[in-house]
Order: C-alpha cells, then sequence, then structure tokens
C-alpha cells in the first residue's frame, strides 16, 4: 500500500499543468487536487488506526482497497476540477484506511532493530520506487494518452491488494487488539483542526486580509486544536494519548518525519511547475528532468542498513533529514540559474528521503507499546500527510498571492516570469526554516532518548 500513495502521489504532480488547461483550473484550484487528498488522508489516519487496533487491521485494510477501487474507477468520469478534488478526498479515505496497517503488521512481526530496519527498508523501497518512477511514466504517458488513464493505474494495484491480504494474511488474533471505546469527539476533533488549518492560508489568498472568513478559520482551527489537547489530556480512553506523543523516541521520529515531508512536498509542487509551465518542457521532458531523483531513489535502498549500523538509527534519522532540507534551499536559492541547480536539490531531496522514511519511523515504533503498533503507524504517516499538505498549501498560497494572472497559460510575460522566480524563491525559504526548526527540535528530542537510555542502563549495572 505504500506502494500506491507514493505513486499517486507522483503520479498526479506531473500531470498538474495538463490538469489545468483541460479543467480550466485555477491556482488555488490545482493546489486543492492534490491538497484534498493529503487533508482527508492526514485527518482520518488516527481515528481508522485505532479502529484498526480494535476491530482488526486485515479487515480496515480490505475495506479501504475496495473503496480505492471504485474512486479511482470514478477519475475516467470527471470533467471539473471540483469533481476531481471531490474524487481526491474519497482515495485519501481510502489511503488512511490501508497505508498504516503495512508498517504495524511488519513492525509487530519482529523483535530485533535490525530486522524491522530491514522489513521496513523493503516496504520503502517498492514505495519509493512507486515515487520515482511516477513522474517518467506519468510524463511519457501524457504523451499519447489523456491523464484520467495516470490516476486509473490504481484500480489493479488495489484488486492485486485486496488478492494478497485476502489469503496471505490470517486476520487478527483477539489478544493483539484491545477494545477500548473509541474517542469519537477527539477524531471529530482533530480532523477538524487539520482541515481548518490547511484551509486557512489559502482563503487569506481567495478573500484577502480584509474579509473576516481567514481571520475566523484560523481562530476555529486554534481553538480546535486547543479543545483537542484538552480532550485527549482528560478523557479517560484517548483517541491519541499526548504521554506517548511526547515521548522522546516518538517525539524525534515525528520530527523528522514532519520535516522531511514539508520539504520533499514543496520541492515536487514547485519543480514540476517550473519544468513545464517556466521553462516549457512538454511532460515527456519533465519526466527525464526528474531523473536525477528517480536514480537516487531506486538505488539508495543499499545505503540505508550499513548507514544505520554505523551512525546509529537517531543519528542516520538528522542526517538524512538534513540532507532533504538542504536540498530545498538549493532549489529555493538557485533553481532559477539552470537545470543543474534544480537536479542537485533533487539529489539531495531523494537522498534524505530515502533512508529517513525508514529510521524515523523505526524510532517512533520503538517508542510506543507493541498493542498501540496501527495507531504508531498513522501517527508517522499522520505527520508526513499532514506536513506534505502544509509544504503544497504554503508553496501554492504564497504562489497565489505574488503570481498574477493565469498560471496556467501556455505563455508568460516577463513580468509573470519574474513573480514566479520570486514565489518560488519565498516559498522555498519559508519550508527550508519551517523544516529546520523540525529537525533541531527531533535531534534536541534524540539526545533526550538516549541520556535516558544510559542512565537506563547505568541503573541497570549498579544494581
Amino acid at each position: 500500500m505504500f506502494l500506491f500513495e507514493m505513486l499517486d502521489n507522483s503520479i498526479l504532480n506531473v500531470a498538474l499543468p495538463t490538469i489545468g488547461r483541460e479543467l480550466s483550473a485555477s491556482a488555488t484550484a490545482l493546489q486543492w487536487v492534490t491538497n484534498a487528498y493529503a487533508v482527508v488522508f492526514g485527518g482520518l489516519m488516527l481515528a481508522l488506526g485505532a479502529l484498526a487496533d480494535r476491530v482488526g487491521r486485515r479487515k480496515i485494510m480490505l475495506v479501504g482497497l475496495v473503496l480505492l477501487g471504485v474512486t479511482s474507477l470514478t477519475t475516467a468520469f470527471v470533467t471539473t476540477a471540483e469533481q476531481l478534488i471531490a474524487v481526491r478526498s474519497a482515495t485519501g479515505i481510502a489511503a488512511a484506511m490501508t497505508t498504516p496497517g503495512s508498517l504495524a503488521l511488519a513492525f509487530r512481526l519482529f523483535d530485533d532493530d535490525g530486522l524491522r530496519v530491514r522489513a521496513t527498508t523493503l516496504i520503502s523501497t517498492v514505495g519509493l520506487v512507486g515515487l520515482a518512477i511516477g513522474p517518467t511514466v506519468g510524463g511519457f504517458v501524457l504523451a499519447f494518452a489523456p491523464w484520467q488513464a495516470l490516476l486509473l493505474v490504481n484500480v489493479p494495484i488495489a484488486a492485486l491488494a485486496f488478492i494478497g491480504i485476502r489469503s496471505g494474511i490470517p486476520a487478527d488474533q483477539a489478544d493483539d487488539l484491545h477494545r477500548d471505546p473509541i474517542d469519537a469527539a477527539g477524531a471529530l476533533l482533530g480532523t477538524a483542526t487539520i482541515v481548518l488549518a490547511l484551509v486557512a492560508p489559502t482563503l487569506f489568498v481567495e478573500a484577502g486580509t480584509e474579509s473576516y472568513l481567514p481571520w475566523l478559520t484560523t481562530a476555529a482551527a486554534i481553538v480546535t486544536g486547543v479543545l483537542f489537547v484538552v480532550r485527549e489530556r482528560s478523557t479517560r480512553y484517548p483517541l491519541l494519548d499526548i504521554k506517548l506523543v511526547a515521548r522522546p523516541l516518538v517525539s524525534s521520529g515525528l520530527a523528522f518525519k514532519g520535516a522531511a515531508g514539508l520539504a520533499t512536498a514543496g520541492l515536487g509542487y514547485l519543480v514540476t511547475l517550473q519544468l513545464q509551465l517556466d521553462w516549457g518542457w512538454t511532460p515527456a521532458e519533465a519526466a527525464m528532468g526528474m531523473l536525477p531523483q528517480v536514480l537516487v531513489l531506486i538505488a539508495g535502498g543499499a545505503v540505508i542498513g550499513p548507514l544505520v549500523k554505523r551512525v546509529g538509527l537517531d543519528r542516520a534519522a538528522w542526517l538524512s533529514t538534513g540532507a532533504v532540507v538542504c536540498g530545498l534551499a538549493v532549489y529555493g536559492l538557485l533553481s532559477r540559474f539552470g537545470y543543474l541547480w534544480v537536479a542537485i536539490a533533487l539529489v539531495l531531496g531523494a537522498a534524505g528521503m530515502r533512508v529517513v522514511g525508514v529510521v524515523a519511523g523505526t524510532n517512533v515504533m520503538r517508542g510506543l507499546p507493541r498493542n498501540r503498533t496501527t495507531i504508531g503507524a498513522a501517527l508517522v504517516d499522520t505527520a508526513s500527510e499532514v506536513t506534505t499538505g502544509i509544504g503544497i498549501a504554503v508553496s501554492g498560497t504564497i504562489l497565489a498571492a505574488i503570481f498574477t494572472g493565469d498560471i496556467a497559460t501556455s505563455t508568460w510575460s516577463a513580468h509573470q516570469t519574474a513573480e514566479f522566480h520570486e514565489a518560488v524563491t519565498c516559498a522555498g525559504l519559508v519550508l527550508t526554516v519551517v523544516a529546520a526548526a523540525l529537525v533541531g527540535w527531533g535531534i534536541v528530542r534524540a539526545r533526550v532518548a538516549d541520556n535516558a537510555t544510559t542512565s537506563s542502563d547505568a541503573d541497570a549495572n549498579t544494581e
């Protein structure tokens, strides 16, 4: 299912300019074509992960695969941007039901961290191959087929996954599940907080700062976020135990994963637009331009095990996340000077993302109780998807605020080109600062975890 998640996102990105022209979509609409999926996925994973820990991970995954196949088929009948946004939202529901279970099942099979890293690396490799080939395959497909064909690829993936899980994975044992009541109020508040926080930046651009609507939305996001925290701290059976999230290993892993998601989403969104709209490359040429990322993502799996063995999980996490952040900074500052700088940014981002997806997720799962594996996997994916949505929202909002006119037109004026370059620099630097702050926080929390482990070992030796 990680293959579906990564392939789906990467294929859609390369088709955005074509979708914009054929559906007459504005920059804001294009932003929500990709963002709607992330918002729904990120908003529902915790609730559905908690449900899977109670009723069975296999059962939830099978239902989600059926929904994925149905929603992907409806793409063939989409004729407006609004319809596509609705389809992407439904696909987000399916992804929230299926993706966390993959990591949870892999983690529960092994007790040794080395074996867990190897299993997670295999899952990550399959998914990142999808991310790598998505832009290339998508670019060539667009040369002779409509863009709808790109999203129909999810149908056979869903069918094969359904057959494999149905026949190859036994139902969860009762001992592996727990029966705590679902925190429905917490689920509603958490989802509302994420949705409102991602909608607010777009409203500031569309309605302006003089309108009350964006300010009201921002205030509502803050209020629901506070209520969510209060609810989770006070209820007997929280959807998300704040004490678990505050554990050093968990919080550091989530920070690293969030930084990578934020930087990678912003980089992918802006590079796609630059290659095709700013430089006028065809989808096939843009696909070739993404090859540095493809090669690193495919070949990078070989270095994960040796790197982790040499420097440890924590240091591997912050080194890889730092590479992603540096890639974003290079792109924001230097991409206007030629493709070489874009290629360097793609290589740095891909190299970092190849490692951080494995080690950050492993750290989160190591820091949680075994009977919370699916909610732990959902936490990892939620951090990635929410920050992905934020990365696209920030990039798209800054672009919409600075760029004047229709971004999907075939030719830009010199003034519009300058505006685009300004927006790229601004968005790149904003995301770099935020992602770097998350990396710093992750390093601090990882050191706290190391110190706690060292103290525990010393106490044990003294006894």
